[in-house]
């Protein structure tokens, strides 16, 4: 292994917490072609128990560093290239741990366009830059004087000392060291300064928390500078960054004096690091001047824009890595199971949209109703349901939770009061990314003869049924459980939310002989092409019974069975343990057991209390150790467990069917529908989710609100706020808290924005209005932990 593949699996060791002999192990398991939910589920003795987390997390890095040797490789070979490569800028290329870096050495050798320092260079002006760096003593007018040539473009002294200046500039701006000093200085000192654009004021009226806005770019959160840099892209604000120096000003003038003082703190440090120093001579004025330009006009506007990008990639990942952690806890939502349901997607003019699916998620009958205005045929639609339901045994009616969502839930109240005899159970369920399914290639495919309208009824009807099943046919940023997901890097998003889906996917496992090609496309080593080959030979040989006929499969080989395997379940096929996940390369492990107990599979599995009295260690081999066995006496304990929560669903509060019915100190069940940042966005049945701030989550302080909530599951909230013609609904998961009545505020770590003279406006988020604030801090007199404030940007957030 040569020393670069050791570095990189050195700090890839560091970060993730492991030795590098487990990501050595990792690393050559996926450069095979391995999975990460292969490698997590069925190598833990080769990685050492690495889980799938920090797998993602090795394999990230790993391109980043792969991708920083070969940037290394480039530039040496360029410099050296130029015969400019010597022994100490070798060290410090092969010593650099990040990009920037990188590039801050690579910066003076880096080909370039004809600049002002190099015609000025080719002008002969090089030796009185240098003497006037060196000899201060000497006034720069008599020194310039000697380098007064008209043949070289210098006219005069003047134009020589420009010229001069400008070679110095383009010295200081490419002194590596300097600029990484300077970087991570303004990082720690500088704060972002928003104000709004002259005649902007009406037109970004929701901006208006931006118009005057202070925080420091180190510390502001990601969805905070998401909204930012979208108030700026918009054309609402401009963006300064700006160094704030230590100054004992006060009130007007605080932010002016810190901002000044910031920059001539940053000009002192150039100074320091060039070794000049201003003692009164004759030319310590010039170059003073020549240090204010290189940091005005070159370092702090390079530096500016790097920083800025820094700030934005760290708020990209933390807005994708909380999309990523909605979507999961939305896809390994509780499935309703094996049971008939009938679907209905609401509408009002357009009528309410019915499909019924079986047991299987087979679609077996449709149907348009229209209960609501204008036609208000309510009679004749639940004569029509309830024949539906009787035809086809249905138990379980899932109502979309669109437009008409309320009255199309009190229509399914009504058929259950109307008929009791059907044994109905109605649910309200989340139709978002329905309508893209609907119009997609694939629902063309799948319903080539059905209206894309009743389509979306049928995603409704089968997303009760197995969520994760559904939603794998809907890209995965249609579904819309994130924050800002159009503002950030679309590639990453991607690739991050398709890992999710993977990832869930293969926790639960796919039952090859009913899954959709879309599900088993999501399968570990499995690809659309191979997906639709295995549906398509189920299709023409009838069920697999063993996990062995894949490999009867076009293009599903050896390898590709490796990985795919142990999450394929066959149930009631020919070997009981092609239901389970144990792998299988590890039946001779299980034929082991076996041996040891004298039993047959079908008589062990599920016999909790003989197989916790089994050692693992009896059954190791040197392919399968301690963690591979204990892993398949769990699963012959419970074989196929599903590892979703149970099935359960809210009850919503009757009467409570609009904004208008909600009244402050009501406490009532709701769905959290999304989770960003700054709080849960939570369904309650009146067409407009309310929002809980972070800060009225718990009475303990919460940092992160999926420490207390996720995506899909039920809670109890008060009711505290409710604003009608914003139509805002403020709520707190506190349910002592009394609406009306400000709560003592919780520290906030890391302090909140600033305004003008350095005073903290208590931690705003997006778009909040001023005066609001909910309990983070800065709250005005009577507010509360779910401020209409917080609400109506937090939905005008989500809505974005």
């Amino acid at each position: 292994m040569s020393p670069t593949e050791q570095r990189i699996l050195q700090q890839i060791a560091d970060i993730i917490g492991a030795k590098p002999a487990q990501v050595v192990a990792a690393v050559e398991l996926l450069d095979a072609g391995a999975t990460v939910p292969f490698v997590a589920r069925y190598r833990k003795e080769v990685t050492g128990g690495l889980d799938d987390i920090q797998l993602r997390a090795l394999e990230e890095r790993l391109g980043y560093l792969r991708e920083l040797e070969d940037r290394r490789a480039a530039i040496l070979a360029s410099i050296e290239e130029q015969g400019k490569l010597g022994d100490e800028l070798r060290r410090d290329i092969e010593a650099a741990d990040t990009k920037a870096r990188l590039e801050d050495l690579y910066l003076p050798y880096k080909p370039k366009r004809r600049t002002k320092a190099q015609i000025a260079r080719e002008a002969g002006l090089a030796p009185l830059a240098d003497a006037l760096r060196a000899d201060p003593s000497r006034t720069p007018e008599e020194q310039a004087a000697a380098y007064v040539d008209a043949d070289q473009g210098v006219a005069d002294a003047k134009a020589a000392l420009d010229g001069a200046r400008a070679i110095v500039i383009e010295e200081i701006a490419e002194d590596a060291s300097l600029v990484g000093e300077l970087r991570e200085w303004l990082w720690t000192r500088g704060e972002l300064h928003a104000r709004v654009v002259e005649g902007k004021e009406s037109e970004g009226a929701k901006y208006s928390d931006y118009f005057d806005h202070a925080e420091s770019v180190a510390k502001i959160p990601s969805h905070r500078l998401l909204a930012l840099l979208r108030a700026r892209n918009e054309g609402i604000v401009a963006i300064d960054l700006v160094p704030m120096g230590r100054t004992e000003a006060g009130g007007e003038d605080a932010r002016k004096e810190a901002v000044k003082a910031g920059h001539a703190e940053a000009i002192g440090r150039i100074a320091a690091h060039q070794r000049i120093h201003e003692q009164g001579r004759p030319g310590d004025a010039w170059l003073r001047d020549t240090l204010r330009h290189a940091w005005m006009y070159k370092l702090h506007l390079g530096l500016g824009l790097d920083l800025m990008l820094r700030a934005r990639e760290a708020a990209e990942e933390e807005a994708i890595r909380v999309f990523g952690d909605n979507l999961k806890d939305l896809m390994m939502a509780a499935p309703a199971g094996p049971k008939a349901v009938l679907g209905l997607d609401p509408g009002l003019r357009t009528g309410v949209k019915v499909a019924v699916v079986d047991a299987t998620g087979k679609l077996v009958d449709t149907a348009t109703i229209y209960p609501h205005a204008p036609k208000n045929q309510w009679d004749a639609s639940l004569a029509q349901l309830a024949k539906l339901a009787a035809a086809h045994d249905v138990r379980l009616v899932a109502i979309g939770n669109g437009t008409a969502s309320r009255e199309t839930d009190r229509l399914a109240g009504d058929l259950i009061k109307r008929h009791p005899e059907l044994k109905l159970q109605k649910l309200v369920v989340s139709e978002a990314g329905a309508s893209v399914y609907s119009a997609s290639e694939l629902a063309s495919k799948e319903f080539p003869d059905i209206d894309v309208s009743l389509r979306g009824a049928v995603s409704i009807a089968r997303r009760l049924q197995d969520p994760l099943a559904e939603l794998v046919k809907i890209e995965p940023k249609a579904i819309g459980v994130g924050q800002y997901q159009h503002d950030v890097n679309q590639s990453r998003l991607a690739k991050a939310l398709e890992a999710r889906v993977e990832d869930c996917v293969n926790a639960v496992g796919v039952e090859v002989n009913t899954a959709s090609a879309p599900l088993l496309a999501r399968v570990a080593g499995l690809n659309p092409t191979v997906a639709e080959n295995i549906v398509a030979h189920r299709d023409a040989n009838g069920a697999f019974r063993s996990r062995r006929e894949l490999l009867k499969v076009p293009r599903l080989g050896e390898k590709t069975f490796e990985q795919c395997a142990g999450f394929l379940r066959i149930a009631n096929g020919s070997d009981p343990l092609d239901a389970s996940s144990v792998h299988p390369e590890a039946y001779p492990v299980v034929k082991r057991i076996l041996e040891h107990c004298g039993r047959e599979v079908r008589q062990v599995i599920g016999d909790s209390g003989f197989l916790r009295g089994l050692r693992p260690e009896q059954f190791t081999d040197e392919r399968f150790g301690v963690p591979t066995v204990r892993d398949i006496l769990a699963e012959l304990e419970k074989p196929g467990r599903d590892p979703r929560p149970e099935f359960r669903t809210a009850t919503f509060a009757e009467g409570v069917e609009d904004i208008r019915d909600l009244k402050p100190g009501m406490v009532l069940e709701g769905v959290v529908s999304n989770v960003a940042a700054f709080g849960a966005f939570i369904d309650l049945g009146v067409h407009q989710d309310g929002l809980v701030h972070v800060s009225a989550l718990s009475n303990r302080f919460v940092k992160d609100p999926r420490e207390v909530v996720k995506a899909g599951d039920i809670v109890k909230v008060k009711v505290m706020e409710v604003d009608l013609p914003r139509k805002r609904i403020g709520l707190s998961m506190r349910l002592d808290d009394t609406p009306g009545e400000a709560r003592e505020p919780r520290a906030r770590e890391g302090g909140g924005p600033r305004r003008p003279g350095g005073t903290p406006t208590g931690g705003r988020d997006p778009g909040a209005r001023r005066g609001g604030g909910g309990s983070t801090g800065g709250t005005k007199p009577g507010a509360t932990p779910g401020s209409n404030a917080l609400a109506d940007a937090f939905a005008r957030a989500k809505r974005n």
